[in-house]
């Protein structure tokens, strides 16, 4: 694996001069290429402020963020739009679907928005749609189809634009159990199979064991880290536990 993104002694603070929240201090760790990394933390510990600034929806107060050597923390708004558009993949609790489009135009919708070729366009959008099990839905609207399936859809749409980075916000939030260990399957095949370098934000341990390396957030902080290794999906789960039981996670969600 080589490296992909550094997180350099990031700082962001909120408020005015005489209210100031500082949402992370001085956080530093580093992304491998092909990594499928989770971020965790009670509410409030800083975890949707750092995938915002990842995800350069916005700024860092101090600090630094390389993505392949370029400083992105530096980029002017056109330019982070280019580079959004080039190396970033999202997928949302919500979906973020349109209605009026099919499961396989949404997902062509991706790539139109890039200037691809419609001959590529159509090929690739197919081959994406097979390898997550959804082309037998691509002319369902996604009103028509199951949770589990808009949020494929969504996973195809980051994924057709073959982008560097995937991030996820809590995507297993608006699913039942069974959707979203299909989904969490999905993922992980995204990973292991076709080399997706995927970070996950969540607060949910179940979902957070299919991760192979965690950040936990504290206060705005790196609390601790954990590497899965060679152990199974569960013997993970219950380290993630017992890490969460010190940082004030929620336990709770053990399925």
């Amino acid at each position: 694996m080589s490296g992909l993104i550094r997180v350099c002694d990031v700082e962001k603070y909120y408020g005015t001069q005489s209210n100031i929240t500082k949402a992370l201090n001085r956080v530093s760790f580093e992304i491998n290429s092909g990594e499928f990394i989770g971020i965790m933390g009670a509410s409030g510990s800083g975890k949707t402020t750092l995938l915002n600034m990842l995800s350069t929806i916005d700024t860092v107060t101090s600090g630094h963020i390389y993505f392949e050597h370029q400083d992105i923390t530096t980029l002017n708004e056109e330019k982070l739009a280019l580079f959004r558009k080039a190396n970033l993949g999202f997928v949302f609790q919500d979906f973020n679907l349109l209605d009026t489009l099919t499961i396989e135009e949404n997902i062509m919708l991706a790539m139109t928005l890039q200037g691809k070729r419609k001959q590529e366009i159509h090929a690739k959008c197919k081959q994406t749609m097979e390898q997550l099990g959804i082309a037998q839905i691509k002319d369902k609207f996604p009103y028509e189809v199951s949770g589990g399936q808009k949020q494929r859809c969504a996973c195809a749409r980051a994924l057709v634009n073959e982008p560097k980075l995937i991030l996820a916000d809590e995507p297993t939030g608006a699913l039942d159990s069974k959707s979203a260990t299909a989904l969490l399957d999905t993922f992980t095949a995204m990973n292991e199979k076709l080399g997706a370098t995927i970070l996950m934000v969540t607060h949910d341990s179940f979902s957070a064991s299919y991760c192979r390396r965690i950040l936990f957030l504290k206060d705005g902080e790196i609390f601790h880290e954990l590497v899965r290794g060679n152990g199974t999906r569960r013997e993970f789960l219950n380290e993630i536990l017992d890490v969460l039981s010190l940082t004030g996670g929620d336990v709770a969600d053990a399925r």
